[in-house]
């Protein structure tokens, strides 16, 4: 698989990491643990990764429970010091989960005490990457930076980034890292698919002049598009859309744009998903996309036919075209 660098960081990562967050459950929210891939399930996802050629996995101290971390512990014990080595851990901190809700701890302490148990979790010393899962209005952006330097010179992180940022708070950030001179947000990780372009612009430009990498989460929109709903018919209840109800509610406009979609993948022979999925590793601006298996078909099926699909400029500008307008 080709690889690129990201941003600054002189790590080479594969064009696709392998997304698990649903390793023991649907993200973070507590009241889905144990709704995700059991453990059996999540090691063949991992082994199917690696044959594929992604070199890096992201999950986060709030997934399950800690139970994603934990499965990728266990699968880094059964590997070859040489494929430990291949292997770059992604992980996150900041989301505090409870059984009723979810906030963001950025503070220093809270960022040592969930990387200490993540590095517990995963079995290792440290992780090459950890990003904050969110912005944390109540802690200043140079407290956090201050967590992340502790972290990096205790060697506990090698690299640190963003997780849904936008470009006033990224901005912020760099601004606090030149001038105090602690460590800056080397790659920012939000959403962006055919439905959610929002980074494209000031954010995607930002990042472009102060040379930090940008990787896609939720590519296929949480697998609304790929084309598995239809109007009128309500979602199965352990369907992604009916667990975690987030977003754009689909409507006549949003069917009409993904019936589109599957139409030029069946043309090329392919999914919907893959060909909404190859449309966001298109873009240049984009480092890497996450991809996770899904829960019902454990497999990388999509990644896969993702893989063979090659956008051209124009190719790609004109299935954007066509979800410019989601109503």
């Amino acid at each position: 698989m080709a690889k690129s660098v990201l941003g600054q960081s002189g790590r080479a990562v594969s064009r696709l990491a392998l997304g698990c967050g649903n390793f023991g459950g649907v993200g973070s929210p507590r009241h889905l643990i144990g709704r995700g891939l059991d453990r059996k399930a999540a090691l063949a996802s991992m082994d199917e990764a690696v044959s594929l050629g992604i070199n890096w996995f992201d999950t986060a101290h709030s997934y399950a429970g800690g139970a994603s971390e934990r499965f990728i512990g266990e699968w880094l014990a059964m590997q070859s010091e040489e494929l430990r080595a291949d292997v770059h851990i992604a992980t996150k901190v900041g989301v505090v989960a409870t059984d009723t809700g979810m906030s963001i701890d950025l503070s220093p302490r809270n960022i040592r005490d969930q990387l200490s148990g993540s590095l517990a979790r995963l079995g290792v010393t440290r992780v090459d990457f950890c990003l904050s899962h969110g912005p944390d209005p109540s802690i200043p952006i140079e407290a956090t930076l201050e967590g992340f330097a502790d972290a990096i010179e205790r060697g506990q992180v090698s690299h640190i980034g963003a997780c849904n940022v936008d470009v006033e708070q990224l901005a912020a950030a760099t601004e606090a890292s030149s001038r105090l001179g602690l460590p800056r947000y080397e790659w920012v990780q939000n959403e962006y698919n055919l439905l959610n372009r929002r980074a494209e612009g000031a954010l995607f430009e930002f990042c472009a002049n102060a040379g930090i990498g940008y990787t896609a989460y939720s590519p296929v929109a949480g697998g609304l598009l790929s084309g598995k709903y239809h109007l009128g018919e309500p979602p199965a209840p352990d369907s992604r859309l009916a667990l975690r109800p987030e977003g754009i509610e689909p409507s006549q406009g949003f069917f009409d744009r993904v019936a589109q979609l599957k139409r030029e993948a069946a043309r090329r022979n392919r999914s919907t998903g893959s060909l909404a999925l190859a449309w966001v590793m298109s873009h240049p601006q984009v480092a890497a996309a996450i991809c996770g298996p899904g829960r019902h078909a454990p497999h990388l099926g999509l990644a896969r036919e993702a893989l063979s699909i090659v956008l051209d400029v124009l190719e790609r500008n004109e299935i954007g075209s066509w979800f410019e307008s989601n109503s």
